[in-house]
């Protein structure tokens, strides 16, 4: 069986699908697991144990402890404790721990081995993270089926756990939903939209500067600056780390408890190391509103700047799904009702849990991820040569789609060659040439500058791997160069939970006005030789005589582009200078 996991910042969690309904495998306090590591020496210790070792550690005791160790992904080697130790162990270690005590809950005769899982991770998370991701599952013993961005995981759940599913999606049906996912380390964003048989991706986006993490942070500091304050406490006398990670959790639960009660008591004894005194502190949700708005300001920002990204207004979203943690939090909610209207804002009950069970939903129905738009590359005259379709199935675990194509360099003049990558804008099965497009990146090769248009030949290979990452490379015949470049901020589609359908796309209310403006880059490439493609100017410079006056050798655009450039044959002025009356009537 495979099972959904959510290999999260603060917690970790695994769902599994027994039947009809999606069961969460918590820890023994019917919790999430915590994603906390504590090295003991030779001992691991993970999860709650973890946990409440550092509430519990007094001062004096050694040990090393990591919190979140998913943000250190990426990296070759931390110091934990004066140990160099690999991200990549370290974030294996939670995932064995949590592997084994799954396997030992009362679910693991529906879990089997638990050796093979749909994962789920932030929008924002690169290449080089996700690889080292996948590298930690395989080392926990567990194969990574299929990557499924955290917020697509949570509407997916939202729609298949829904009491009346089919229900749900008719009245979503050609609307807008945006899901906010909102947790311990980072705010997930997607702007959804659904269509006949697909939910699709319109646009990404979200920051890991407003997590849970970081509201804790922001509170425990201010808690401590205003009871020094407020005390008398020397700058000098400064808590010893143990403490400070300490009231850390303790921030973290007060945090939660405010969602619920009007105020909370921080009390940490003998928090400050010089003095021996105890830290004493009473806060109230007005206080926490006020100390957190900030960073809740923040969030909401990146909220409006997804939707200003494709031209949309808050009111254009039929629904607002909130998940995550952060999402019980009455001064995000509230901030949300401004914005979208409290009617069209859903924090289900599940929230905290929703991307693991959408994970878990993912894999109990064999959906497999499609590409949601088509990625393109600019070609000369404004054309675009198709890389990969909209609807091109996503590679599974130990999968590669990869292709080659030859093309031709129109105008090597200043001796590179520019590969252009985009995508529409705006969904679409078959995209116009005038629909916006979206700029992916520019991979530039050097070309021979001396060589005539359309003869040096050039190679660009395609590919896109398990970790959903596109990477390009570019090659020269001639120069013999070569530069490549990676993606990973794409859009994707899932299969709808309920449909009667097989129909892929319909796109016909799927337009989305996008802002354009800006310089744009003159696409040097061809994937076939025709002197059209070559630019007036180059085409002059390596064939005059097909600018001669009885030659139809030159196109009109040709021509113009051509005398353009040619200054003023009696004043010599450039084109368009308004001091040139050379031609002008009497």
């Amino acid at each position: 069986m495979i099972a959904g996991f959510d290999f999260g910042t603060t917690n970790s969690l695994v769902s599994v699908v027994v039947g009809d309904r999606v069961i969460d495998v918590l820890d023994e306090e019917g919790r999430p697991h915590p994603s906390v590591v504590r090295y003991e020496g030779e001992e691991v210790i993970v999860g709650r144990e973890a946990r409440h070792a550092l509430e519990e550690v007094g001062l004096g005791v050694h040990g090393s402890t990591v919190r979140s160790p998913k943000f250190q992904l990426g990296k070759e080697v931390i110091n934990v404790g004066g140990v160099d130790r690999s991200p990549v162990d370290i974030v294996a270690d939670v995932i064995r721990h949590v592997r084994s005590e799954s396997r030992q809950s009362p679910q693991r005769r529906v879990l089997g081995a638990l050796d093979r899982a749909v994962v789920t991770i932030p929008v924002s998370m690169d290449g080089q993270r996700r690889a080292a991701l996948r590298d930690a599952f395989g080392r926990a013993g567990i194969s990574v089926a299929q990557f499924v961005h955290e917020p697509l995981a949570a509407l997916y759940g939202h729609l298949r756990g829904a009491s009346n599913p089919e229900n749900e999606i008719r009245r979503l049906m050609r609307r807008h939903v945006l899901v906010v996912d909102w947790g311990g380390g980072t705010l997930d964003l997607t702007l959804c939209r659904i269509e006949p048989g697909r939910i699709l991706q319109l646009r990404n986006g979200g920051t890991d500067q407003v997590g849970g993490d970081e509201f804790d942070k922001v509170i425990r500091d201010e808690v401590v600056k205003r009871f020094s304050e407020k005390h008398g406490i020397a700058e000098s006398d400064r808590p010893r780390r143990e403490a400070r990670l300490r009231l850390l959790q303790t921030t973290e639960r007060n945090k939660i408890a405010l969602s619920e009660r009007p105020e909370v008591t921080f009390y940490s004894p003998d928090y400050f190391s010089d003095s021996g005194t105890t830290l004493e502190y009473p806060l109230s949700r007005q206080e926490l509103d006020s100390i957190t708005r900030p960073l809740v300001t923040q969030g909401i920002g990146e909220i409006e700047s997804l939707l200003d990204s494709v031209g949309m207004a808050p009111a254009q979203v039929s629904l607002c799904l909130v998940a995550g943690g952060m999402a019980a939090m009455p001064g995000i909610r509230g901030r949300l009702h401004e914005l979208f209207g409290p009617e069209r804002v859903l924090v289900p009950e599940n929230s905290a849990t929703l991307v693991s069970q959408g994970a878990g939903w993912i894999a109990h129905d064999s959906q497999r991820l499609v590409l949601a738009k088509q990625v393109e590359l600019e070609m000369a005259r404004g054309s675009r040569l198709p890389l990969l379709r909209a609807g091109t199935p996503m590679p599974n675990d130990g999968e590669v789609r990869q292709d080659r194509i030859h093309l031709y360099c129109t105008d090597p003049t200043d001796g590179v060659a520019k590969f252009s990558i985009v995508a529409p804008s705006q969904l679409s099965e078959q995209p116009q040439a005038s629909d916006p497009r979206t700029t992916l990146g520019v991979v530039a090769i050097a070309v021979d500058h001396t060589a005539p248009p359309l003869v040096e030949r050039l190679e660009l290979d395609v590919e896109i791997d398990e970790n959903l990452i596109l990477s390009v490379r570019a090659s020269s015949s001639q120069r013999k160069d070569e530069s490549s470049a990676s993606y990973f901020d794409l859009e994707f589609g899932i299969g709808l939970p309920v449909s009667d359908t097989k129909e892929f796309l319909d796109f016909a209310d799927a337009e989305i006005c996008t802002p354009s403006g800006g310089l744009a880059i003159r696409a040097n490439v061809a994937d076939k030789k025709d002197a059209a493609l070559i630019p007036g100017d180059v085409l002059y410079k390596h064939k005059p005589g097909a600018f001669a006056r009885l030659s139809d050798q030159a196109t009109r655009e040709q021509l113009t582009e051509h005398l353009y450039y040619q200054p003023c044959a009696v004043c010599k002025r450039p084109w368009g200078d308004p001091a040139c009356r050379c031609a002008s009537v009497a």
